[in-house]
């Protein structure tokens, strides 16, 4: 863990190493993207085929790709009643929450007496990635699929890698049915992402790519912008936790440790505290739990790597570190965490109190945990029902409409040089 304090002396110089750019914009692994992408785009399955064996350690043909209905049944016979209830709490909440953001066709008059307004339609076939791997992300499928079937894409494509025996985790591949997936394929990585962007043979082409992944995947979405929509850029977790004097060291180090364990190593985690006491204690409860979680090797490397533990003159300077960093989470462990939060303009999602643990948000809150990383916050929001609508602008104007906007299109027509422009316009009162 590295410890900057506003007492250092190169205190500036320590903050501008904390906020360097991550894996996001990592040079290397840009260079290793692109060529994935060359080749799924060139050679198709054939390409998916190599990259399943080379990194999954999986051998087969192109016909065992897809997961058949068969594979879903029995994951289904195997989702004991504790999973079919996890899956259906969660499902609700996310449910729910997303029926509330949907966007509706509305229209007006505008000043010519014409009717315009927006029409929102799903998009007809969207794809999710899900990552699997160390840890089979059942809940991912729930926070990108549920949004997706709320909003009535007819055609809603899973990717996901496997393990080295070809199978994906059965409680993943039961939620994936439960959300509403219709098709769900056995391969993982940028190369899932070149597939549903290109489309091959197996895998036919989508219009709209939704969910998190590693470096490597958010890297392969932001290459494909153009060939394909994106929600967002969500890559490996983040978590900052602002705490002044009176956080729970306890709650914090454990919220910390949570978000460091996925598996990647490229996982971000920062303390940036008002109170010297409280870092100190947090340091040591750190210590303390890590010994005692099963994924402890993966959290070391966090630890050692991309944790940060910052000592804050002020709320206001923590407030402003916050912002410059735009984590995926921030917790507010301060006192009056809801003003304190007012001022927090570009964290993924925002935990207020003691009581709302990140992985709340993780699992069954309702919003989904599907989240801008890497910085993107401060430019993008999280995933929201709306991304998957396209909107449609409508016009409509009659005669009288049309008369009285017609001296303001012909200057516009005469000031660009557009002639044609405004006698297209002309000819209809003529």
């Amino acid at each position: 863990m590295k410890i900057v304090r506003h007492t250092d002396a190169n205190f500036s110089r320590k903050l501008r190493e904390v906020t360097a750019p991550s894996s996001l914009f990592d040079p290397v692994i840009e260079q290793r993207t692109r060529a994935i992408i060359d080749a799924v785009q060139m050679r198709g399955d054939d390409a998916l085929l190599e990259f399943t064996k080379k990194f999954d350690g999986a051998r087969f043909a192109a016909d065992r790709l897809a997961v058949t209905q068969a594979e879903l049944m029995v994951a289904s016979l195997k989702a004991d009643e504790s999973l079919r209830a996890a899956v259906a709490e969660a499902e609700k909440n996310i449910a729910t929450f997303a029926r509330k953001s949907l966007l509706r066709n509305w229209e007006c008059r505008n000043s010519h007496g014409a009717r315009v307004g927006e029409k929102f339609d799903p998009f007809q076939r969207v794809g999710a990635y899900v990552p699997g791997g160390k840890a089979p992300l059942v809940s991912t499928v729930l926070m990108t699929v549920t949004l997706a079937k709320v909003a009535g894409c007819k055609e809603i494509v899973v990717c996901t890698p496997c393990g080295q025996d070809g199978s994906i985790n059965s409680a993943l591949l039961f939620a994936a049915r439960a959300a509403g997936a219709t098709e769900i394929y056995r391969v993982g990585g940028a190369q899932a992402i070149a597939a549903m962007a290109y489309g091959t043979n197996t895998i036919r082409r989508v219009q709209k790519i939704f969910g998190p992944g590693n470096a490597y995947v958010v890297t392969a979405k932001r290459l494909l912008v153009g060939h394909v929509a994106i929600d967002l850029l969500p890559g490996p977790s983040e978590l900052l936790v602002l705490a002044d004097e009176t956080a729970n060291p306890k709650l914090a180090a454990a919220d910390l440790l949570a978000q460091a364990e996925h598996g990647s190593g490229h996982e971000r985690v920062w303390l940036v505290t008002t109170s010297a006491k409280v870092l100190k204690a947090i340091q040591g409860e750190i210590a303390q739990q890590l010994p005692k979680l099963a994924r402890r090797e993966y959290i070391q490397r966090v630890l050692a790597d991309n944790t940060w533990l910052i000592h804050v003159k002020s709320l206001d300077d923590a407030v402003a570190l916050a912002n410059r960093l735009a984590p995926e989470h921030c917790e507010v462990m301060t006192r009056n965490p809801r003003r304190v939060s007012a001022g927090i303009l570009t964290a993924g999602a925002i935990f207020l109190g003691p009581w709302s643990p990140t992985v709340l948000g993780d699992y069954v809150a309702g919003p989904s945990h599907t989240l801008p990383t890497g910085g993107a916050g401060a430019s993008f929001a999280g995933l929201t029902v709306d991304q998957f609508q396209r909107r449609t602008s409508v016009v409509e104007y009659d005669r009288a409409s049309l008369k009285k906007a017609l001296p303001a299109v012909k200057k516009f027509a005469e000031l660009e040089g557009l002639n044609a422009h405004g006698k297209s316009a002309e000819v209809r009162i003529k």
